[in-house]
């Protein structure tokens, strides 16, 4: 390596300030995709996480209203945020209706279409001459909610977070932990990660060693934290000591939101936003996307669409009732026309015995005519 001479130098040096001027302009684009069952809290958590209203959130006697649809819908969110002149423009993808009804087999297939479709559209755009300005979509991260049971991960939650694993950034979050002892907390925890490790679920990870003492303790707090717990709030509330914190009262106290010894809040807060907003967006184009991409071009040629298969739940289910009702119609139909066969044989039956009888009937009478003609005289029978 040869270095330039000491003094003012050259002005290598201010590379990084010319970078930070150019991604200062530009800006970013950051995706969350929020996935869990409905009541887990999502959208108070945004809400909290960016401490503005993202989302609205739904009113309790509206939240089921549309439970006979029966499908898992994708909800896209756009807002744009600024700090010190840096603009994000953050879209928050929710999925409502996952994991709410009683059979939820291929519900996830929403979710997972739309990653690899925000994939399959930037490699589509990338194609092409005219590159600027590229829409990007790409789903950064994750948040997976999982509901605190206490017990473990139920198979869906496993099933799910299998598939995702392999597509993005997977971030498991419990929802709603003050409603655990801290015991309990602890033990569900350890459930989850000997889950997550039996069933090879890949979850996000980060390097751990930095150059700054610091950051890398920091970063190993972190990673001991996941499976996050959390606790979301946008409500001020007063604690004993008379502070104004974001939390949720209760006749024992008040659980705070970034009280560390109650939540992993802050923690999480900072992976998504302070120290690795950076690494998510850069492991999605490096890793996620680019397993995409070649997994595509080595069965596909460069321009050649995407051959899709039709695999909405809401389809299969529309299909399964018609089949059902196909076969319905058919079945009474079959027993319409037995109940007619049967019918036509009896019908049948009875006009064969009235021609045996009728048969029999004119045996008898010739055998009688025959017996007349034997008693009577030559002459009489002239």
């Amino acid at each position: 390596m040869v270095s330039t001479q000491a003094g003012a130098g050259i002005g290598i040096a201010n590379l990084p300030n010319q970078r930070h001027a150019i991604a200062s302009k530009k800006g970013s684009n950051y995706t969350i995709l929020l996935c869990g069952e409905s009541g887990l809290g999502k959208t108070t958590f945004i809400n909290t996480l960016f401490t503005t209203t993202i989302k609205t959130p739904k009113t309790y006697k509206r939240r089921f209203n549309n439970t006979a649809e029966k499908t898992v819908e994708i909800e896209i969110i756009r807002a744009e945020l600024e700090e010190k002149q840096f603009g994000v423009k953050l879209t928050v993808v929710d999925t409502p209706g996952f994991g709410d009804y009683t059979n939820n087999r291929d519900s996830w297939m929403p979710i997972i279409d739309f990653i690899d479709d925000q994939h399959e559209s930037y490699m589509r755009q990338d194609q092409q001459p005219k590159r600027q300005e590229l829409s990007d979509m790409r789903v950064h991260c994750c948040l997976y909610f999982i509901r605190p049971t206490g017990h473990t991960l139920k198979p869906l939650d496993i099933e799910v977070m299998k598939r995702l694993g392999t597509r993005v950034n997977l971030i498991p979050v419990i929802a709603k932990a003050d409603t655990l002892t801290p015991t309990d907390l602890h033990k569900f925890k350890k459930r989850i990660l000997e889950v997550i490790a039996a069933q090879n679920i890949q979850c996000y990870t980060f390097p751990l060693e930095s150059d700054d003492e610091a950051s890398t303790k920091r970063n190993m707090n972190i990673m001991a934290a996941m499976p996050f717990s959390v606790i979301g709030s946008t409500d001020d509330v007063v604690t004993v000591d008379g502070r104004t914190v974001k939390g949720r009262q209760y006749s024992w106290g008040v659980a705070e939101v970034e009280n560390e010894d109650h939540c992993d809040f802050k923690k999480l807060r900072q992976l998504l936003i302070r120290t690795h907003m950076l690494d998510l967006i850069h492991s999605t184009e490096e890793t996620h996307y680019e397993n995409y991409r070649r997994a595509q071009m080595e069965t596909r040629k460069i321009g050649e669409p995407k051959v899709k298969t039709v695999t909405n739940p809401k389809w299969k289910e529309e299909e399964e009732a018609l089949r059902k009702r196909f076969t319905e119609q058919v079945r009474l139909e079959e027993n319409r026309f037995r109940s007619w066969e049967q019918q036509l044989i009896a019908e049948r039956d009875r006009l064969n015995k009235d021609l045996e009888a009728e048969h029999s009937h004119i045996k008898a009478l010739e055998a009688e005519l025959e017996s007349m003609q034997v008693g009577l005289s030559p002459k009489q029978r002239k």
